[in-house]
């Protein structure tokens, strides 16, 4: 795992200064403190920072080909990288290292572009090709490694593995994009559609850029996606061994390592899993760890310690204190942009302690968007059943009515809580996901947004984009179209950025196993009652693992990470809240109805209402601007 920057001039070839390029890549120490290189050559520089894993000292960055007429900066890991070196070398290849840098190179040069679908791994990488005078910049197929770009007046393309690579540059210009900020509003954080800067983009997941001196810079292409349009045929014993096998492999494949190398254990079935099939082949007992929380009701330690016992596991666990709110400012400096998902603080923790004893862990990320495992997936399946029966002339008048009616509960047990439900029945499927989906509505931001502001965005909502990739998506039914667009926007825009951010800030290396790319096909193409079965998500996942895990770790109620922000926002952060709309940069920015954020502060912090989410986004928000120094 490493960090990667780079500048390429499209138009004319004029020279990169090296400095320039280390400079961007000393912003990036954290993701490779094992070592640093620069390279460049007429309208080209490359920069690489390295945490070393495999072939500790044979593979230095940027790396030449054998030939010298190809180099690479490259950030992840290829876990086939042996396969296709043999079958590289059997076409004539010839190799001076043993790791998968080289191979990315020797394939580039054989089959270019196409080389990438023979790629499985995690991977966001740069090759310059000095015969063909192009640089071709990729990134993997779900989005696992970032790769963030910016167009710079000088016509050049810089780009970076973080943002704060960017910012090294002094051409970047800090400016809003205020669709971004619609968007962190909306999600909780700035989709790969786009960056909290105007100017700077994301290369999306399972998307290439190949770009030619002399030639305008072309728009990505993609080169990967997911189709939910087959399904699999067999019963559910042949498909719950293929999953079986499927899942093995993929788990052996991410266990090779030239370091130490354990597992995060949360006692949830996906990190479960892991662990159960890592001890399988593990001639040592696998190392696990966890993060549990003060608080009883958020605290999963004991489910993760019966795991550990029952596959003998060196386990450790510990405890995130309710104070452990001064870590705020860190996360800010980890993210670049703003985040707003709260569970980014126990993952970083969590992060921490694995990186005591491991430099590679491995994560049950992923599974919960391939298989249907979180709970608004599984409404959804049953909502689109009531939809299909309702016509559309009559939804909104039945169900429209009776939410905006329906008070808001937030307080009340869950099967009174039915506003959310109510309203997403009103509307399409699309749209109703959106909204079950999303922190903020169209009419809760509308009210938070100062009018000259809300006029600004020019009726651009936060949830289009994600309506658009719904409607479009190869699927055939709601909940194929529910996982396409979690698979596509929410899992590398919040989970993966926040693994990627919280694990490198500490330089630790993340593997997620259930986003190999093979069992991300396969289980979009199993049949919807081997997603979801009744009330259950992940019907299949759990009926597999049943051989290797008790019932109480399968079958309970999903809870993940939870971080007590209500309660700091009540509490040592209510003082933060209150300042928000008063003396904070954002009261003074002119995106915000002030009044309407003193409301939230204080109507959380007497108890009468939970409006802890967008307090915390608001609060995320004023130190991200201040960090990075925005300007409208």
């Amino acid at each position: 795992m490493c960090g990667i920057a780079g500048i390429f001039h499209a138009e004319t070839p004029k020279p990169v200064d090296p400095a320039r390029v280390e400079r961007m890549c000393d912003a990036l120490v954290h993701r490779g403190p094992d070592g640093a290189g620069v390279w460049t050559a007429p309208g080209v520089g490359l920069g690489h920072r390295r945490l070393s894993i495999i072939d500790l000292e044979g593979s230095p960055q940027p790396m030449a080909s054998v030939d010298g007429r190809a180099v690479v900066s490259f950030n992840g890991e290829i876990y086939n990288y042996r396969e296709l070196r043999r079958e590289l070398e059997q076409s004539g290849a010839r190799f001076k290292t043993s790791g998968d840098t080289e191979v990315i190179l020797a394939a580039w040069q054989r089959w270019g572009p196409d080389c990438l679908s023979r790629l499985n791994g995690m991977f966001a990488f740069a090759i310059y090709d000095l015969d063909k005078r192009s640089l071709f910049l990729a990134r993997d197929r779900l989005g696992v490694k970032p790769l963030l770009l910016a167009r710079l007046s000088d016509g050049s393309l810089a780009f970076a593995s973080e943002l704060k690579g960017l910012l090294a540059h002094p051409l970047l210009r800090r400016r809003l994009n205020p669709q971004a900020l619609d968007d962190y509003l909306t999600w909780g954080y700035v989709p790969d559609s786009r960056s909290i800067l105007a100017g700077v983009e994301k290369l999306a997941a399972g998307h290439f850029m190949l770009l030619e001196h002399g030639q305008p810079i072309s728009a990505p292409k993609r080169w990967w996606d997911i189709s939910f349009e087959e399904r699999e045929h067999g019963s559910e014993a042949d498909l719950s061994a293929q999953l079986v096998h499927l899942m093995r492999e993929a788990v052996q494949s991410r266990m090779v390592a030239d370091v130490p190398l354990g597992a995060f254990l949360s006692g949830g079935v996906d990190s479960s899993s892991v662990v159960a099939l890592m001890s399988e082949v593990s001639a040592e007992p696998v190392r696990t760890c966890s993060i549990g929380f003060d608080v009883a009701a958020l605290d999963e330690t004991s489910y993760a310690q019966t795991v550990a016992e029952k596959f003998g596991t060196d386990h450790e666990a510990r405890t995130v204190g309710q104070d452990d709110f001064g870590a705020v400012d860190a996360l800010v400096g980890m993210f670049d942009e703003p985040f707003a998902d709260a569970s980014a603080l126990p993952t970083w923790r969590v992060c921490e302690l694995a990186r005591e004893k491991v430099t590679v862990a491995l994560s049950g990320d992923g599974a919960d968007e391939a298989f249907a495992g979180y709970r608004r997936q599984v409404f959804h399946h049953h909502e689109e059943r009531v939809r299909s029966i309702l016509p559309a002339g009559l939804r909104e008048p039945v169900f429209g009515a009776l939410g905006r009616a329906w008070p808001k509960a937030d307080w009340a047990p869950r099967p009174f809580r039915a506003k959310s439900t109510l309203l997403a029945l009103a509307e399409g499927g699309e749209a109703g996901y959106a909204r079950g989906l999303s922190v903020n509505t169209p009419e809760q931001r509308g009210a938070l947004y100062d009018p000259s502001f809300a006029s600004d965005l020019q009726g651009y909502r936060g949830e289009d984009d994600l309506i658009a990739m719904m409607k479009s998506a190869p699927a055939r039914s709601g909940l194929d179209r529910a996982q396409y667009a979690d698979l596509k926007f929410w899992l590398s825009g919040d989970i993966l950025t926040k693994i990627d951010r919280t694990s490198m800030a500490v330089s630790l290396e993340a593997r997620e196993p259930l986003l190999d790319y093979r069992l991300i096909e396969f289980a979009a193409r199993l049949p919807e009652k081997m997603r979801v079965r009744g009330s259950t998500g992940k019907y299949l996942l759990k009926k597999c693992m049943e051989r290797y895990l008790p019932s109480d770790i399968l079958y309970r109620q999903k809870q993940g990470f939870v971080t007590p922000i209500a309660a700091w926002l009540r509490g040592p952060l209510a003082g933060s809240a209150r300042a928000i709309a008063s003396s904070s940069q954002l009261s003074q920015s002119g995106w915000f109805d002030r009044k309407h954020m003193a409301e939230l502060a204080e109507a959380h912090i007497a108890g009468r209402s939970d409006n802890s989410r967008v307090l915390w986004q608001l609060l995320m928000l004023e130190k991200s601007v201040i960090r990075l120094g925005v300007s409208a």
